[in-house]
């Protein structure tokens, strides 16, 4: 199995680095990860909606260039579906039993994504109606499939 993480901007903080350092590592005795990070643009103080919405679409347009069409794609997105760690690590399972050998999550930059990265997806997942700054996001999530694997496997993990 192979799990992309394709996302905006780089980890600037050193301690998100170490996180998801971590949980890379972690993950590799399931499966080979790989995170792929396309550049964000400089949202202008107090930017009006036209120039925020520019800037998702030039973002966008990173994020489909790196696209893997052969990936079950998941999109990050507030409006998503909001899943159990227990039904996330269920449809993982399903995912990779139907005969799909990668699969793929998609973190926005700060201000989100365009629309056409959300119509692409095979599925719009969101792990909170709240927001969350997309570095700590790809902790999170990172985490998120990692206990998916655990729960898989039938694995001890906190709870």
């Amino acid at each position: 199995m192979k799990i992309g993480i394709l996302c905006v901007g780089k980890l600037k903080e050193d301690y998100f680095r170490k996180a998801c350092d971590e949980y890379l590592k972690r993950l590799s005795r399931y499966a080979k990860c790989e995170v792929i990070e396309v550049a964000d643009e400089k949202t202008p103080e107090n930017a009006p909606e036209a120039v925020e919405r520019a800037i998702k679409e030039k973002e966008g347009e990173r994020l489909l260039a790196k696209w893997d069409e052969t990936a079950y794609t998941f999109v990050l997105a507030i409006d998503g579906k909001q899943k159990s760690s227990t039904d996330f690590s269920a449809e993982l399972e399903n995912i990779m039993q139907s005969g799909k050998s990668r699969i793929c999550f998609v973190i926005g930059g700060s201000l989100g994504l365009s629309d056409a990265v959300l119509k692409k997806a095979d599925c719009l997942l969101s792990f909170s109606k709240m927001t969350f700054p997309h570095q700590l996001m790809r902790v999170v999530l990172l985490e998120q499939v990692y206990r998916a694997f655990r729960i898989m496997k039938n694995e001890p993990y906190h709870k």
